[in-house]
């Protein structure tokens, strides 16, 4: 890998502190990280290098995989952190930044290659930006990358000027837009998965496969984050970014593997032929307050902290959809997800079709891709029971859990730095996914969809079942 300046834009946030120092931090120990790095950290809070880097410390300890009592190793890699204060919207702010970047790599011996991460408020993503082309820290010698996190704007119109004022100081090839649902490690094997398993390639087909239902499901509430969630809701959080990245993942077929531009030329595609009626096919729900017994309650949206008494915010959605080319077309996409519910679990469930048209066949055959929190694969196949002769469901099961597998975060820092876009969303697919979900964000703000309260801890909506119930099936 070539010598590297990180730049991280909200150094003392949430984000940083549990996701992106842990990641570096693993990709050091691993040896996945240049020989020569210097990593700048951006924030607003006045710090001392020593504070910031004794603040790393204390992340590394809680939250990466390689938290043993290593502080030697721990205390050479933070030795690449520095730290500037900085008023980000004011224009002078990236001229000190700028001549602070330019001085490290000259002490350094860096080569001129910068990456630029934006941990920051989305509203915050077109002024430093700007400002970075402005103030000349876009001007190397070397390459450059911007790597953004979601939202990537609230609505299509939204996403268009920002995508147009990110695009004013960074290339397409250069701006590395996350979701983190494409880092996992289970959703980058699933093409491989099909590919190269001739059992799985040969009943990949719409005359074989039944349904695909994809579950994306938490326990936890919105919590600290009314405000942003009052702002946004499930269809804009989850749905219109992780659940139609997870239908493209699932629904692509590649000759070519690590072909990024044949990846996102297949997604794209994809993203073309979904169709989704908002009138008919998708179910809206928010939590609602459950009197557990006498002595206490869980709470419900409207009575979170920061939210509106008669919000009508999602916090659930439900929605069927299908993809109009050769390979799916006829077969159902079931999508859902949902915060305060029984479970927390992100699955695809693949429900094969019962060919010998007889009822007592036993359950369906399903193919189980387990991706959070035991990440895993299950196959499920019918047997009969020894005793009574009955058949019964089986599964066969592989789970990662007990190996040390990396965070999603490694996964695209590593890919970040060394150029490789592959498990990164190109401006075409998020303009589609908006595009997809903009009648569906229309139809909430008009309540043409009604808003079904669910009890917290509930398995949500029974207007979800119904969603799939209509059609012939059941969620898994």
């Amino acid at each position: 890998m070539e010598s590297t300046s990180f730049i991280l834009f909200g150094a003392t946030g949430d984000l940083a502190n549990r996701k992106i120092y842990p990641a570096l931090f693993n990709l050091y120990m691993d040896k996945k990280l240049p020989a020569s790095f210097s990593i700048i950290g951006v924030g607003r809070e006045p710090l001392s290098k020593e504070a910031y880097q004794a603040n790393i410390i204390d992340s590394l300890y809680k939250f990466s995989r390689h938290s043993t009592d290593d502080k030697r190793q721990k205390l050479a890699f933070v030795k690449q952190f520095s730290y500037i204060s900085l008023d980000l919207t004011k224009e002078a702010s990236y001229q000190e930044l700028s001549t602070h970047v330019r001085r490290l790599e000259s002490e350094n011996k860096l080569q001129e290659n910068r990456i630029f991460y934006l941990s920051v408020a989305p509203e915050l993503f077109d002024v430093i930006t700007t400002n970075i082309k402005q103030s000349g820290l876009a001007n190397t010698k070397g390459w450059k990358r911007v790597m953004i996190e979601k939202p990537f704007g609230h609505d299509l119109q939204s996403a268009r000027q920002l995508n147009h004022i990110v695009q004013q100081a960074f290339s397409e090839e250069e701006i590395f837009r996350i979701d983190h649902y494409l880092g996992k490690p289970m959703v980058q094997n699933l093409e491989t998965l099909i590919s190269v398993n001739p059992i799985l390639q040969s009943i990949w087909r719409k005359d074989m496969i039944s349904n695909v239902q994809i579950t994306a499901n938490e326990t936890v509430g919105v919590g600290s984050r009314a405000a942003y969630y009052e702002q946004t809701g499930a269809l804009r959080d989850m749905v219109q970014n992780h659940m139609l990245q997870l239908v493209m993942m699932t629904a692509v077929q590649m000759a070519e593997r690590e072909d990024a531009a044949k990846l996102r030329s297949e997604k794209i595609n994809l993203m073309k032929a979904i169709q989704i009626i908002p009138e008919r096919d998708v179910v809206r729900g928010q939590y609602a307050r459950l009197d557990v017994d006498h002595h206490s309650v869980i709470t419900g949206y409207r009575e979170e902290a920061g939210v509106d008494s008669f919000s009508t915010v999602d916090t659930f959605v439900a929605a069927r959809l299908t993809i109009q080319t050769p390979l799916w077309e006829g077969i159902p996409f079931f999508i859902r997800t949902g915060k305060r519910l029984n479970k927390k679990e992100t699955k695809i469930v693949v429900e094969f079709k019962n060919l010998s048209g007889k009822t007592n066949e036993g359950e369906p055959n399903l193919l189980i891709i387990r991706i959070n929190p035991n990440d895993g694969v299950t196959l499920q196949l019918n047997s009969k029971h020894p005793l009574t002769g009955e058949l019964e469901p089986i599964q066969i099961n592989f789970s990662s859990s007990d190996r040390e597998i990396p965070e999603a975060y490694e996964y695209l820092l590593a890919d970040a730095i060394k150029g490789n876009p592959f498990y990164f969303t190109h401006w075409n697919e998020v303009e589609l996914a908006w595009q997809a979900v903009q009648p569906i964000i229309e139809n909430f703000e008009t309540n043409a969809i009604p808003l079904h309260l669910y009890p917290a801890g509930s398995n949500g909506p029974e207007a979800a079942n119904q969603l799939v119930n209509t059609h012939g099936y059941k969620w898994w």
